[in-house]
């Protein structure tokens, strides 16, 4: 099928460049269950999404002399997807409880629930059968494409039947990540998205020499679990002081007991700005290619993952073996297990509320 359709601008009155969103097979799952895939295109962005775990599957950029790239890591089916055999969540929408909760365990009025643990002690995620796992409703919205997932009561433990909506849409150089969920019980939801970003080009190597900044003062320093301890602590004088534009790779290997329980970086930043206000959260800058990806959202953290798990027995789009440093992900979000540490801004969701974010992924070029 195909929608075509003018986007407008918040606030603005002028019209910019039509989104085409057309629909095709994307292959079955084990079972037999065929999964589509979604592509978004405008004059300088095309977004492939499939309703398999609402992933992004392809990103196409342009670089600094005009030509096209595909900028995030993947599979070219839902085969690659399904058939993982070290877990990546590559493109993928994940929760019902995006990061780690301790334990897997959480108390919401006087009620203790246990998700099952899959990342040591502690639950990733959502559990080992998360929302990047799970077949979603897709459906063609003028400038996009809007994902719906009913999660049921007690699924991977969580209480409360719970719906998720989440919109993509192409708005000129832009991709808009719109999500909303309710719940009938009190339950915790955090969700994000965990594309892997790779400026220079999927496949092309790591991603050590892209340069980020993060606009925040302070981080969550962790256990060996990755699990905050100790509450927010200034970036200043650590290897985790990205407010200046910096090199991914330029720190990234000094004798720091942080980065050796991560791996590398795989922690979370206390974004300034207000909590539900869109501010800039993450720039960064490929020198090789004049790519540059700005990073806004509502959210109050980012976790800064530079891909430390990537074993090399990933092989994605270009039959290229994704290795460690292969992408980074920006995964905007509440702090990882908020809903066992108080002073954390609270993921609980009530019945009646509507939980509402927005992350807006901008690209242009640096000559």
């Amino acid at each position: 099928m195909l929608l075509t359709t003018m986007m407008t601008t918040l606030g603005a009155c002028t019209a910019v460049a039509a989104t085409a969103v057309t629909k095709a097979a994307f292959g079955k799952l084990p079972d037999g269950t065929a999964i589509d895939v979604y592509t978004l295109k405008n004059a300088d962005l095309e977004v492939r999404i499939t309703n398999y775990g609402a992933c992004i599957v392809s990103l196409l950029a342009k670089e600094r002399d005009g030509r096209m790239g595909d900028v995030v890591l993947g599979y070219n089916s839902a085969e690659g997807y399904a058939g993982e055999t070290s877990k990546t969540y590559f493109g993928a929408i994940v929760g019902r409880y995006g990061n780690r909760i301790r334990g897997g365990k959480f108390t919401i009025d006087g009620q203790t629930y246990q998700v099952p643990v899959n990342n040591g002690a502690n639950a990733l995620h959502g559990g080992p059968h998360g929302f990047g796992d799970q077949v979603w409703t897709g459906k063609a919205i003028p400038g996009g494409v809007e994902m719906t997932l009913l999660s049921k009561d007690g699924d991977m433990g969580f209480p409360g039947t719970l719906t998720v909506h989440v919109r993509y849409t192409l708005a000129g150089s832009a991709l808009h990540m719109n999500y909303a969920a309710t719940t009938d019980k009190a339950t915790v939801v955090n969700l994000t998205n965990h594309a892997y970003f790779n400026l220079s080009g999927d496949g092309s190597g790591t991603i050590l020499d892209e340069v980020m900044q993060i606009n925040a003062d302070q981080y969550t320093p962790v256990d060996a679990g990755l699990i905050p301890v100790g509450g927010a602590q200034p970036v200043e004088g650590t290897p985790f002081d990205f407010r200046k534009p910096t090199a991914i790779g330029e720190r990234i290997n000094q004798a720091n007991e942080q980065l050796k329980f991560g791996g590398g970086y795989d922690h979370n930043w206390i974004l300034r700005g207000k909590n539900g206000e869109m501010k800039v959260a993450a720039r960064v800058y490929d020198p090789k290619t004049g790519r540059v990806l700005t990073e806004s959202t509502t959210e109050p953290g980012v976790q800064f993952y530079s891909g430390n798990s990537l074993t090399g027995t990933n092989v994605g789009k270009t039959g290229v073996v994704y290795g460690k440093y292969a992408g980074f992900c920006l995964e905007t979000q509440h702090y990882p297990d908020s809903p066992n540490q108080p002073a954390f801004p609270s993921t609980l969701l009530k019945p009646g509320e509507t939980m509402r974010s927005e992350t807006v992924y901008a690209f242009s070029v640096q000559k």
